[in-house]
């Protein structure tokens, strides 16, 4: 009994050694192949001196321009923003270009005195809720870039004044806490994915300049005209099929850039819009086929001739030749202008359809009048 217990302890034994030679020889395999380790002060201290280096870099891309401390990285390989960069929180523009930078960081929030961010082309894809922290920004410029939203908290950037976000294919709509943007005035959202005017873009009191070309927009809001400040807006390569009638009330328009869309008609009421100095209808399907007819060229010449009245005396000659190509100059031009923004257009149209309205109105009255009894 006593020779079969010791037989199996022995074995036990044997066992237990055998696997932990093998451990053994694991291990050793695995730090021969991973090669020498360095000491962890010395990780440390390579650690160190990176940031030294990144810190060198930094400060060579740093340089005061018309008074501003300005950071400029551009074709660079920049993934991320190194935290070393905290010892210039002086910095008050950042323009940051073509680096593959795929997030703001957070830490931009420490630089109080930021007052332009410029992050365009890049591959951004996203936008840290500290952005709000920044009091004195004025410019956020992120367009083609890789943004599919906003944080709600840019809406706390009261001196925002300029903000780009063209080109981020899978931005499709914006917080409602944009509508704090009380000094907003330049927006563009062009080249993006909104189906939807942004509500909030009608409560931005100071917006003058719009670009929403380029997306998916079927409808404008009827209270457009609450945007009392907007001079410019651009609307190309939408799907709008319908104008609202309240449009004509946008008070300081004088550019809207219609192209591409699928409208068929024009509102009447936007003959009334005396301020409207450029409109572009072209590639529209419209109900009626409506031809500008030529410019008279007497007309033309008697404009050229009153606006000259004023000029000194010149050489007959010399001012004949000058009149000649200032006349072909100023029709270029205003067949540029016909063909581009087309206000000509726009008018002769709502008169044409003014026209036949009428005409199909008497028809139809002839047609009552003729078959009432006697």
């Amino acid at each position: 009994m006593v020779l079969v217990v010791c037989s199996s302890v022995s074995s036990i034994k044997a066992l237990w050694e055998t696997r932990i030679r093998k451990i053994s020889e694991d291990r050793e395999e695995q730090r021969r192949r991973r090669g020498p380790q360095e000491p962890k002060a010395n990780r440390v201290g390579v650690g160190v001196w990176e940031d030294r280096a990144l810190l060198a870099r930094l400060t060579q891309r740093v340089h005061t321009e018309e008074g501003r401390l300005v950071l400029r990285l551009e074709q660079e390989s920049w993934s991320s923003l190194p935290s070393c960069l905290l010892h210039f929180t002086q910095l008050q523009e950042w323009h940051v270009h073509r680096t593959g930078l795929t997030a703001l960081p957070a830490f931009c929030s420490s630089f109080h005195g930021l007052m332009v961010i410029d992050l365009s082309r890049n591959a951004l894809a996203h936008v840290p809720k500290e952005i709000g922290e920044l009091p004195r920004l004025r410019e956020l410029l992120m367009s083609y870039n890789r943004l599919s939203s906003v944080p709600d908290e840019l809406g706390q950037c009261e001196s925002l004044e300029r903000l780009e976000l063209a080109m981020n294919r899978d931005l499709s709509a914006l917080p409602p806490q944009l509508k704090n943007l009380s000094r907003l005035q330049h927006l563009d959202l062009s080249m993006n994915d909104f189906s939807e005017f942004p509500e909030c873009l009608l409560e931005m009191p100071a917006l003058e300049w719009l670009d929403m070309g380029g997306n998916r927009l079927q409808q404008l809001p009827h209270d457009i005209y609450r945007m009392e400040k907007l001079h410019t807006l651009w609307l190309q390569r939408n799907e709008l099929e319908k104008l609202p009638d309240h449009i004509s009330l946008m008070i300081s328009l004088d550019t809207l850039v219609l192209s591409s869309n699928k409208l068929r008609d024009i509102p009447p009421l936007m003959e009334d819009m005396t301020h409207l100095r450029f409109v572009n209808f072209r590639d529209n399907p419209l109900t009626l086929d409506v031809t500008l007819p030529p410019k008279d060229p007497n007309n033309s010449a008697a404009e050229k001739e009153d606006k000259d009245q004023d000029q000194e005396e010149e050489d007959q000659e010399e001012k004949e030749d000058q009149e000649e190509e200032d006349q072909e100059d100023q029709e270029e031009e205003e067949a540029d202008d016909r063909e581009m923004f087309g206000k000509d257009f726009m008018l002769l149209y709502i008169r044409e359809a003014r026209k036949r309205a009428y005409a199909a109105l008497n028809v139809h009255c002839s047609h009552q009048s003729a078959e009432a009894p006697d």
